[in-house]
């Protein structure tokens, strides 16, 4: 039976009126309204799920054979517990569950509500950051951080409403609902690392490494040995450090110092393990008390802060003298220890089974592996062999910020790239397209000017003007469209500071005020929006997606300006001359002269631009742009008699 029909059953026997009042953002509602409607949750979800439920089957975005139809993809990444937050009761604050038993926090059933929404701006993929049960112990914030996973088979059960408990049927309707409006369902996993409270440590504590429980936790800044935390190097080994990993050596690794190494004990037998105080405690056999200890950032290998206090790393490999976490067991892999006898082999197929388990149960399309390089290779291999037996055409991404043909032969289809980084600066934008107009990317890359840990493209120079343009790239450049969700909101309060932070913006925004970690909702009720932007943007990309997909670095061609401020550059093929132009001031008006060069013969204006000359090799048009005003035309490509 369909799952939104079951959810749809549930919320109609449910149906009551409510004490308080339950309103809704307007864009969920008809996708252009500002203000805040009241309704009746149970009529307006179930109404809104039987719509999608007999909605008319939409396609699917499309591509060639092994996961490829990435290549076609126009992705909003949705946080369901932060995307879908709202103060329903219009109390002033969130609350988890409110009078009427209605979640304010965010919900898959809510997400569910919301796909109509995501849909009428053009996406036809949805990217969810994790969505699996969190665990508790050192959690950050108030409600912890999703990278924090518990289980990786289990849902997090505080996306559930209380009207419809079950989480994991709430999923099913998501995936549904998605695909039947034409949107695929990328998942995002984390196989690094696990909560510090997670069930298996006490199922099965040799997949983990431990300490004894009474070591503290390294304070911030301190250079204490005698504390847990990452490995505090002599300053003459560093340097070894780096040639060897850089040299690619991997038989010969430096260890960290012996006094980091003898903290780590071995396994205690799960007979042993207990919760105190929410954590897991073993005891050895000589009556010593151990404990898992927290993650910590393994490279570079100076990088001295505090362990991470609510994850610990899998023990992928089992080898008595590699009984530690540092950059050589956990990312790089000393070759004596990466050896197929040293796989902790149930660890291995418990992971590896974990996205097919997905895919039968609930018919994802594709997953955002986090950290998926720093796995080992031969894991990685498995994981995406057996996911592939399942489904051809399953996509997988990767969270690397390089751009490369190694990306491609480990088995990616599409990486986060580095545009997040660069989006904002003009000078390496313009390395970066002269770069495309000769080199054929090596794989789809995220066009996109902020992820989840950046600063918000809002928060940026000239808002609007520079998410505009951001916008523009998506539509122009040779990527996948990327969108995170608030972006369309103008929202610039970051969800993690975890990348180009100050450190005072970094103390300005502790986990407590952070979405990835506490609650939060946008301000769905905001006047002005990029909504329409973003929905002609992405008709555009559409309209012309047979040249704007083309990876070929002849469809690319870099133009100039007599005006050093203004960005100029081509997508053309035998039939369209797309021609962009990016106004790099944000705040300064600029004119210039856009020159083109012609590809098989000289283009010309065709929408009534002034100021187009013929030349013999280019064409020139006369451009005016505001301060981060950006602009788009086409231009005919007469064939040649």
């Amino acid at each position: 039976m369909s799952a939104l029909q079951q959810i749809i059953d549930q919320l109609r026997r449910q149906r009551r009126n409510l004490q308080t009042s339950y309103e809704l953002p307007g864009l969920w509602i008809d996708f252009d309204s500002i203000p805040a409607q009241q309704v009746n949750p149970y009529d307006f979800y179930a109404d809104r799920l039987e719509a999608i439920l007999h909605a008319d089957q939409q396609e699917l975005p499309g591509g060639p054979p092994g996961g490829e139809w990435t290549r076609n993809a126009i992705t909003y990444n949705l946080f369901p517990r932060l995307a879908t937050a709202f103060d329903h009761n219009a109390s002033g604050a969130l609350e988890n569950v409110n009078d009427d038993g209605w979640r304010e926090t965010g919900t898959l059933l809510k997400s569910i509500a919301i796909l109509p929404y995501v849909r009428s701006m053009g996406f036809n993929t949805i990217h969810l950051l994790p969505i699996n049960a969190i665990g508790v112990h050192g959690r950050k914030g108030n409600l912890g951080s999703p990278y924090a996973i518990r289980n990786l088979y289990h849902i997090d059960e505080n996306l559930a409403e209380p009207a419809v408990p079950d989480v994991d049927l709430l999923f099913a309707g998501f995936v549904e609902g998605a695909h039947r409006l034409g949107m695929r369902v990328v998942m995002e996993f984390v196989f690094r690392v696990a909560a510090r409270d997670a069930d298996w440590i006490a199922e099965h504590p040799e997949w983990f490494y431990w300490i004894e429980a009474d070591i503290q936790d390294r304070k911030p800044g301190s250079r204490d040995t005698k504390t847990f935390g990452n490995p505090i190097w002599p300053a003459d080994k560093i340097g070894l450090v780096y040639d060897r990993v850089n040299s690619g050596r991997r038989d010969d690794l430096v260890p960290p110092p012996n006094e980091y190494r003898v903290m780590y004990t071995h396994p205690p037998r799960p007979e042993t393990i207990h919760k105190e105080d929410g954590r897991w405690i073993g005891a050895l056999e000589d009556g010593r008390r151990v404990r898992v200890p927290g993650a910590f950032t393994d490279w570079p290998p100076e990088d001295i802060q505090p362990p991470w206090s609510d994850v610990t790393y899998f023990r992928f490999y089992d080898h008595p003298d590699y009984n530690y976490m540092a950059y050589n067991t956990l990312r790089m892999y000393q070759a004596q220890l990466a050896q197929p006898e040293n796989a902790v082999q149930p660890l291995w197929d418990a992971i590896i089974g974990v996205i097919p388990y997905y895919q039968e149960r609930f018919g994802i399309d594709g997953v955002m592996l986090d950290m998926g390089h720093a796995l080992p290779h031969p894991l990685m291999q498995q994981i995406m062999q057996r996911s592939r037996e399942i489904n051809p055409d399953f996509a997988f991404w990767g969270e690397d910020f390089s751009i490369s043909r190694e990306n491609r032969e480990q088995g990616y289809n599409a990486v986060m790239g580095f545009l997040i980084f660069d989006l904002h600066q003009p000078q390496r934008m313009q390395a970066f397209i002269d770069q495309l107009a000769y080199h054929r990317p090596e794989i789809t890359f995220f066009v996109t000017p902020e992820n989840h840990n950046t600063p918000r493209a809002a928060s940026r120079l000239n808002a609007l003007g520079f998410c505009h343009q951001a916008l523009l790239y998506m539509v122009a450049l040779p990527g996948m469209p990327f969108i995170l969700n608030g972006f369309e909101l103008f929202e610039v309060h970051p969800i993690n500071t975890g990348l180009g932070f100050s450190h005072e913006a970094i103390r300005q925004h502790p986990p407590e005020k952070l979405p990835l970690f506490s609650e939060w909702a946008f301000d769905w009720t905001r006047d002005g929006n990029m909504v329409g932007a973003i929905r002609y943007a992405m008709h555009l990309r559409r309209q012309y997606s047979q040249l704007l997909t083309e990876t070929d670095p002849a469809t690319m061609m870099p133009g100039s300006s007599n005006n050093p401020n203004i960005l100029v550059f081509t997508r053309v093929n035998k039939q369209q001359t797309l021609v962009f132009a990016f106004n790099m001031m944000m705040f300064d008006y600029q004119s210039g002269e856009a020159e083109l060069y012609a590809w098989d013969s000289v283009a010309y204006g065709r929408w009534g631009f002034e100021g187009v000359t013929r030349l013999s090799e280019r064409i020139a048009i006369h451009v005016e742009l505001g301060g981060g005003h950006s602009m788009m035309f086409e231009a005919e490509t007469p064939r040649r008699p």
